[in-house]
């Protein structure tokens, strides 16, 4: 099977209304992170499903995974999403299969193949953090959607209840253990991210583990039996020290490592003296907004909400947008 077949061109499917390859990143701000696309514009692109069609004559988009790296055909300018009827055509033979849905009016799926298969010549493993940064968000989303359902999928074929192994439902996406009736749904771990600003000033703390010089919005997981609003507050109190108020949301961003959800807000300081933990907090500190640290990439919500908020600031406007 020749590579002009495995995989449809750009040219060929965007006569057909489809797009096979990556569309490129074009946000000049560069502040649009990798989910949250505008929901009207999301709907036409990616329709979720979770029964597969009965029968398929038409080349399907590939979600496929080797190893914890997914797949792609080298392109001229970026790398393109296999499609194809199916991808025994090329040698590989999935272990796992899971139905996304329409993506861009065509079929989808997320696979996982052996780690020993040999790729086709042209084809590359490329790691989910790398193709963030070269894809549009429905796509990016789409993507990191895929390497989870594999990975839950992966983790609960036998029930953690009573060891039996389980079966997936075709009603919806889930496993069931057919002895004890427990059932699995693919884990979503919330977790905030607040941005705490005084005036001109905002609050960013740097991590043990980031790199020299890298400072970052504040972040905690989501306790069982807390709202949000909880955690914003024990986690800014934990993590430095201060007290909150005015908290207003900013956005989401679905974040397969290995299956976050970022729910981002912004909040004016209401007291208390910096006071890094030392366990997670290493430093904190207040920036003016023309004068920010080393920040995270562009692929995270943290960079955006840093750099929107700042851009705000420096306009002299709300931080919230507000005002």
């Amino acid at each position: 099977m020749t590579r002009s077949r495995a995989v449809l061109r750009a040219a060929e499917i965007d006569r057909a209304g489809v797009a096979a390859h990556f569309p490129p990143v074009t946000d000049s701000d560069n502040l649009q992170p990798m989910p949250s696309p505008d929901p009207d514009h999301a709907v036409s692109l990616y329709v979720p499903l979770v029964a597969a069609p009965a029968a398929r004559k038409e080349p399907a988009f590939w979600f496929a995974f080797q190893r914890t790296e997914i797949i792609v055909v080298n392109g001229a300018a970026s790398p393109e999403l296999p499609c194809c009827r199916d991808l025994a055509e090329h040698g590989l033979v999935p272990e796992q299969s899971h139905y996304l849905g329409l993506y861009r009016g065509r079929h989808c799926y997320a696979v996982a193949v052996p780690e020993t298969g040999t790729l086709p010549a042209g084809w590359s493993r490329l790691g989910l953090r790398d193709l963030f940064g070269m894809v549009e968000t429905t796509l990016a989303a789409l993507s990191g959607r895929a390497w989870q359902l594999i990975e839950w999928d992966r983790d609960h074929r036998y029930c953690g209840r009573c060891g039996t192994p389980t079966v997936p439902r075709a009603d919806e996406r889930a496993r069931t253990c057919p002895a004890c009736r427990m059932t699995s749904y693919p884990p979503v771990s919330p977790a905030i991210m607040i941005l705490v600003t005084d005036g001109r000033r905002l609050l960013l703390a740097r991590k043990k583990a980031f790199p020299a010089g890298r400072f970052s919005a504040l972040a905690g997981f989501v306790e069982p039996g807390e709202t949000l609003e909880d955690t914003i507050a024990r986690e800014t109190r934990e993590e430095v020290g201060v007290e909150v108020k005015n908290v207003r949301y900013f956005g989401s961003q679905p974040w397969p490592f290995p299956h976050s959800l970022m729910i981002a807000f912004t909040a004016d300081y209401a007291g208390g003296e910096i006071r890094p933990d030392g366990v997670e907090i290493e430093e904190a500190r207040w920036f003016d907004p023309e004068r920010l640290p080393g920040l995270p990439g562009s692929i995270s919500i943290s960079r955006r909400l840093i750099d929107t908020v700042a851009a705000r600031l420096r306009a002299g406007r709300n931080p919230a947008g507000d005002g």
